[in-house]
């Protein structure tokens, strides 16, 4: 049911992300002055390159038909405006780069953090390409976590 209603929504024009983003609204998006040699360097910390204005998350929010923390996003801990992917792995702050992303649920944002700390050791170590880390996170994170934090994890 629950699948239908997404495809309803999306057919409708209403893009909808619950644990997954909407790859329409939000595909991703790389920010070239963030590669792995300024990612891994020591001493990087992203708060330095964290620049999300309120007037950008209230568009993330509207991007996504999500007023007031309702929907998806009304569980106890709520959502927050995240980056597909990640600073650490060399997102950007673009809009095409944010979704509103419960705290909540089964797959959550606490999930995607370990997910997004596993890929940027894994990158810093030289096991993976900064380009396959992103590619793996924006395509469908859920995939990248059974594969790279916990196998067991059911999808």
């Amino acid at each position: 049911m629950k699948k239908l209603l997404f495809v309803a929504l999306l057919s409708a024009g209403i893009a909808h992300a619950d644990i997954l983003p909407n790859a329409k609204v939000t595909p991703g998006k790389p920010d070239p002055k963030l590669t792995a040699a300024v990612i891994c360097a020591k001493g990087f910390t992203t708060t330095t390159v964290r620049n999300v204005t309120e007037a950008t998350k209230k568009q993330v929010y509207a991007n996504y038909n999500v007023k007031n923390h309702e929907g998806y996003c009304s569980g106890k801990e709520g959502c927050e405006v995240d980056h597909l992917i990640s600073l650490e792995l060399g997102g950007s702050n673009d809009v095409a780069n944010l979704w509103p992303q419960p705290f909540d649920g089964d797959k959550n944002a606490h999930q995607k953090d370990k997910l997004e700390n596993q890929l940027h050791a894994l990158m810093c170590a030289g096991k993976i390409s900064q380009a396959d880390a992103q590619k793996a996170i924006s395509t469908n994170w859920i995939d990248a976590y059974i594969k790279y934090v916990d196998p067991t994890a059911k999808k």
